[in-house]
């Protein structure tokens, strides 16, 4: 299917920003992309003894911004980082901030490309939704959207899964997705949704304005979403189990259609 422009529709809802996380990041990887982002730190606590590995480089940095180095015992960082596997080191930052739809427009505007926004309908288990939040940074995606109820929020554990891919992503969290969905359809994007049986993704050219739909771990994608997307698109199986994980499958999509627009 060529990609046809969409006529630019105007109106719809006012997206707004809010507070995202409890500004908790656990991992070495995610604390070194925390350092380079920029983002004020309070203090980053540092496991008694630990010093293998880059921990002591990443000390050195953070000493040379000024911020706090605390030692502490590893339970304490298991305390603060929520469960998350943390390395031995875990910081306290300022919150990140979700963004509007229309900060992820820009984002893609800013880099003179055609959008590609990832929405995740019902995304529960925090290792997937960071894990998404990595392939989309790595395959060029401008935005993730997220629902305010049933669905993972940003955590110590999304942004360690994210390895540090959560400091250069926008993350919009809406009240509902099928009108999100709406408001995308009006500045131009094209809405695929990714669902088993759909038409086979390798078809597709992704080259325009592109918004991918991802449903839950347990239900999918709901009836109501399903219902506002332009196009259901699937990934062929060859195999004996009938689906991806939706980490996996976001992963499979990105990549297709960076594909298209970095041949």
């Amino acid at each position: 299917m060529p990609y046809q422009k969409r006529s630019d529709r105007r109106g719809g809802e006012n997206f707004a920003a809010g507070a995202v996380s409890e500004g908790t990041v656990a991992g070495r990887n995610a604390f070194r992309e925390l350092l380079a982002s920029g983002r004020s730190i309070d203090k980053v606590f540092v496991q008694r003894g630990e010093r293998s590995g880059s921990i002591t480089l990443l000390i050195a940095q953070a000493l040379e911004r000024k911020i706090p180095v605390i030692e502490a015992d590893k339970r304490k960082l298991d305390a603060l980082s929520g469960g998350a596997s943390h390395q031995g080191v875990v910081a306290l930052a300022a919150q990140k901030e979700y963004c509007t739809l229309d900060d992820i427009l820009s984002v893609a505007a800013g880099r003179g490309e055609p959008p590609l926004v990832v929405i995740l309908d019902g995304v529960e288990d925090p290792h997937n939704l960071g894990a998404i939040i990595r392939s989309a940074d790595v395959f060029g995606a401008h935005g993730v959207v997220i629902p305010k109820r049933r669905a993972s929020g940003i955590t110590a554990v999304v942004e360690k899964a994210s390895a540090g891919a959560l400091e250069h992503m926008a993350v919009a969290k809406v009240t509902n997705i099928a009108d999100a969905i709406v408001e995308l359809q009006k500045k131009g994007l094209w809405i695929y949704a990714a669902e088993s049986g759909g038409e086979d993704y390798r078809t597709l050219d992704f080259s325009g304005a592109t918004c991918l739909v991802l449903g839950g771990e347990g239900n999918g994608i709901s009836r109501l979403v399903l219902e506002k997307c332009d196009f259901r698109v699937g990934i062929p199986n060859f195999g004996n189990v009938n689906s991806l994980n939706v980490s996996c499958a976001a992963a499979v999509m990105l990549a297709a259609v960076a594909g298209k627009r970095h041949p």
